[in-house]
C-alpha cells in the first residue's frame, strides 16, 4: 500500500512579508490537514499582534543570544530548542532576530492578524 505524503522544501518556497518578518508557509492547500507549517525569519521590527481564532506553536530553531518573546505584558528569554504554544487572544511578538518553525491551527488566515 503506497503512503500518502505531502512533502515541502521550505528553501524552494517564496518568502511572504508578515508582521514578524518573512514567512515561508506550507500545506495551505492540503485539504485533509487542519493547519499550516511556517518557517519564519523574524526581523528586529516584529510587531505586537494577536489572533482571534488561530493557535500558533513556535519552535525556536535559531536565536540571537538576547532573544525574547513578548506574551501579553511579559517578556521571556528564548533559545533554540524551546517551544511556546500561543493561544488565541495572546498578544505576542518576537524580540531579536531568530528563525522559528510555527505550526498554525486552524490553517493560517492573514485576516486573523490584529493590532492594537
Amino acid at each position: 500500500m503506497p503512503l500518502s505524503c505531502d512533502i515541502v522544501d521550505f528553501a524552494a518556497l517564496d518568502g511572504i512579508a508578515c508582521p514578524c518578518g518573512v514567512a515561508r508557509r506550507a500545506f495551505q492547500d492540503v485539504a485533509d490537514w487542519p493547519g499550516t507549517v511556517h518557517v519564519t525569519e523574524i526581523s528586529a521590527e516584529a510587531r505586537l499582534h494577536y489572533h482571534r481564532r488561530l493557535t500558533e506553536t513556535y519552535y525556536f530553531l535559531e536565536c540571537e543570544p538576547d532573544a525574547e518573546m513578548q506574551l501579553n505584558d511579559e517578556k521571556i528569554h528564548v533559545h533554540p530548542g524551546m517551544c511556546i504554544l500561543i493561544r488565541p487572544g495572546v498578544r505576542h511578538r518576537a524580540i531579536g532576530r531568530m528563525k522559528v518553525l510555527i505550526v498554525v491551527i486552524p490553517k493560517f488566515d492573514p485576516t486573523d492578524e490584529w493590532f492594537d
